[in-house]
C-alpha cells in the first residue's frame, strides 16, 4: 500500500510541477528574445546593463523597482512618467511603437533585471 501511494503522489508532483518547468522556459525564451530586441533598438545607446552600453540611464536593477506594467509604459508613452519624476533626464526618452510580441519580449527581459 505505501509504495501505491508513493507512485501517486509522485505521479501528481510530477504533473503539477510539469508547467512550472514549461513556464520557467517560456519566460527564458523570451527574456532572449527581448535581449534581441534592446540590441536591434539600439537601446543601449542610452542605456546600460551589467556595464555596457551608455551610462546616462542604467537598467539594472529595475525589475525590482517598476512592474511589467510600468516598464510597458515607459517604452511606449514615456512622457507622462517623465513628468513624475523629480529631476528631469538630460535627454527625453523617445516613444517606441513595436510588434507585440517584441514589446513583451523587450519588457520581460527589462523586468528581468533585477538586483
Amino acid at each position: 500500500m505505501k509504495r501505491f501511494v508513493s507512485v501517486t503522489i509522485a505521479t501528481v508532483f510530477a504533473t503539477v510541477a510539469l508547467p512550472a518547468v514549461v513556464s520557467t522556459q517560456g519566460d527564458k525564451d523570451k527574456i532572449e528574445a527581448g535581449k534581441k530586441v534592446y540590441a536591434a533598438q539600439k537601446c543601449s545607446t542610452c542605456h546600460s546593463v551589467a556595464g555596457t552600453g551608455s551610462k546616462m540611464a542604467p537598467l539594472d536593477g529595475v525589475g525590482s523597482k517598476l512592474t511589467a506594467a510600468e516598464i510597458k509604459a515607459w517604452i511606449t508613452n514615456p512622457d507622462p512618467l517623465t513628468e513624475k519624476l523629480a529631476t528631469k533626464p538630460k535627454i527625453k526618452m523617445k516613444k517606441y511603437t513595436l510588434p507585440d510580441a517584441e514589446l513583451e519580449a523587450l519588457v520581460a527581459y527589462v523586468a528581468s533585471l533585477k538586483k
